[in-house]
């Protein structure tokens, strides 16, 4: 065992100690990263028009800070963005995360020297959790690549923006630049697709140990090394043991990556963003994600079936409940107020608090009422791929409210299929519907009243999400597949996808 092995497993002993202290006192955790914030923000412009010197209680701030999204705190952004100081948070923010929203255009997230060092801390911390629960530190030895945007950087009045991912690739700690893939040159290459050539040209002859990435783009990654070699990726590299991933849930993936590795590799699950870094997978065994209590985050939830009401309530930590759907509302050291960052979860435990995500309050299915989430639809293929031994690589599912020959709407799922032997999509459909049924009411409902017709399947051809994604300008990187959509826009472009491949 090396020095550096040695040395992490001491410091992972010294972080779990350090991260049960807060985990024992969540409500007091949060209790204090409120008033902090509070306190410090108190001189900014955003403080003075909402009153922040009258706020004791939570209540308080609730009556005079309002939930509000990236296009409705816009105002108070663009004022930041234009080089002003002290509007939503003291001074200039260090840095703009530059992202790509589907209505307000680019958005401008802060950083500041205050929030930064959370998100290294917690993908610092994760990995330490997980080298303290299973002993296993040797992969500090091996390489280890980053599937991630460019760390190019843009100046705009003076401060410096580019994506979430190509930013923190620059706090890269010294200890870990000589095992890090791939190489800046290649980490810069903006088209997608070259870039995965050159990031397997490198990472080829290393001796690969942790892998880490969005799973859409890391299964890429994977095909395409088996295309070259003829092996699976478990063979190419045979020390690769950690496979660290965020953004989307895993489970749909799982069976392909298992085709793909060919064998099990432990993973971690991250919860970051770029308005903060929530939480991370502590446990290998437990569901869930631990919540970052004590990170520079004030979190609020609200029930999404709820959400949409006027006097939404808004809880705190101390009130949730497991297994109810959430809104997830932040404030941060990085001066998001009340914001809503667009992400549903529910909590799997209260001791400590972890979380699942399970979906985008805007990415849904209700034409009908039937209320379908994100988690509902990839539950359904988990238990169908398990079911029925097929590999689906990629899909999403849209409402069909008009359909040709004037028969009842239904749900069209458009799937990519990888592994499937004698694939019969009826019954693949009777087991899709089945499972959504089970686990929605609504839906169950719609279909027995009549209102719905069972859902179909459209297959899409190898690689027709890619071409999707392409199509729209967001392959690669950290951009991700709506799994769900309540209208027929993204459908209409897999249509004529379908219809010219």
């Amino acid at each position: 065992m090396s020095l550096k092995s040695i040395a992490a497993k001491v410091f992972a002993t010294i972080i779990d100690r350090k991260t049960k202290k807060w985990v024992t006192d969540p409500v007091g955790s949060q209790d204090r990263v409120f008033k902090y914030l509070l306190k410090t923000a108190g001189g900014t412009a955003f403080a003075k028009a909402h009153s922040f010197s009258s706020i004791k209680t939570h209540k308080d701030f609730i009556k005079n800070v309002p939930v509000r999204d990236y296009e409705q705190l816009r105002p108070f952004v663009d004022r930041v963005v234009a080089g002003e100081q002290d509007i939503l948070w003291p001074g200039k923010p260090l840095y703009f995360a530059k992202t790509s929203g589907t209505t307000s255009g680019a958005k401008y997230i802060p950083l500041t020297k205050e929030s930064m060092p959370e998100h290294i801390k917690a993908a610092r911390n994760a990995i330490l959790s997980y080298i303290h629960e299973t002993g296993n530190s040797q992969f500090v030895d091996g390489k280890m690549i980053f599937l991630q945007g460019s760390p190019e950087m843009e100046t705009k009045n003076g401060i410096q923006l580019g994506r979430l991912s190509g930013i923190v690739a620059h706090y890269v700690p010294n200890y870990l630049q000589k095992n890090r893939l791939p190489s800046m040159k290649t980490n810069c290459i903006e088209d997608w697709e070259a870039k995965v050539e050159a990031v397997i040209d490198e990472t080829l002859p290393e001796k690969m140990s942790v892998i880490s990435g969005i799973p859409s783009w890391v299964q890429m990654y994977f095909e395409r090394i088996a295309q070259r070699t003829g092996k699976r990726v478990g063979e190419v590299f045979p020390d690769f043991n950690l496979f660290i991933y965020g953004g989307v849930n895993f489970e749909p993936y799982r069976a392909k990556f298992h085709q793909l590795i060919g064998r099990k590799v432990d993973s971690i699950e991250l919860f970051p963003a770029s308005e903060g870094f929530f939480a991370y997978q502590d446990k290998q065994k437990e569901k869930g994600m631990l919540l970052l209590l004590d990170a520079g985050i004030f979190y609020e939830f609200i029930p999404a079936n709820q959400f949409q009401e006027e006097n939404a309530p808004r809880f705190t930590i101390g009130e949730v409940e497991i297994g109810i759907n959430y809104v997830m509302i932040i404030s941060t050291s990085a001066g998001l107020w009340a914001y809503n960052i667009g992400d549903t979860i529910a909590f799997t435990n209260t001791s400590p608090y972890r979380v699942t995500v399970t979906g985008r309050i805007k990415h849904y299915i209700s034409a009908s009422g039937e209320h379908v989430i994100g988690k509902e639809v990839e539950e359904a293929i988990k238990a169908a791929s398990n079911e029925l031994d097929i590999i689906i690589n990629e899909f999403t599912v849209a409402p069909q409210l008009n359909p040709a020959d004037s028969a009842l709407p239904y749900h069209e799922w458009f799937v990519e299929f990888g592994h499937h032997p004698d694939l019969d999509l009826q019954q693949l459909s009777q087991v899709l519907d089945l499972q959504m049924r089970k686990q929605n009411a609504y839906y169950d409902d719609l279909i027995t009243g009549k209102i719905l017709q069972p859902l179909k399947i459209t297959p899409v051809p190898a690689n027709g999400f890619k071409e999707y994604m392409k199509t729209i300008g967001k392959l690669g990187g950290q951009n991700k597949l709506p799994r769900l959509s309540n209208d027929r826009k993204m459908a209409d472009i897999m249509e004529k996808i379908i219809l010219e491949s």
